[in-house]
């Protein structure tokens, strides 16, 4: 009997996809609601920004665009899942 996929998942391996998940689908909100907004008052963007620092701090000093926000989101979500995956598995080991 093969044992479930879930099961074989390290905990913290499975935090740190449900974060790149979360990370996700923060971007594409903020990018919908920034296409969506005829106002240059959107701060949606800020959100996915927030969620990936620090890293995507790094990252935010490039030139200005809608790819360069991307790109440092995530990056930094990815930073940070793998913190977390490490963090999860020195946990783990007791």
């Amino acid at each position: 009997m093969s044992v479930p996929f879930f099961r074989r998942v390290a905990p913290g391996r499975a935090v740190a996809l449900g974060y790149l998940a979360v990370c996700a689908a923060l971007l594409i909100w903020a990018l919908v609601v920034s296409v969506t907004d005829t106002s240059d008052e959107s701060m949606a963007g800020v959100i996915p920004l927030l969620a990936t620092a620090p890293a995507s701090f790094v990252l935010l000093f490039l030139p200005d665009g809608t790819a360069m926000v991307v790109l440092a989101v995530a990056v930094g979500a990815l930073v940070n899942a793998a913190i977390i995956d490490w963090c999860g598995r020195a946990l783990s080991r007791g």
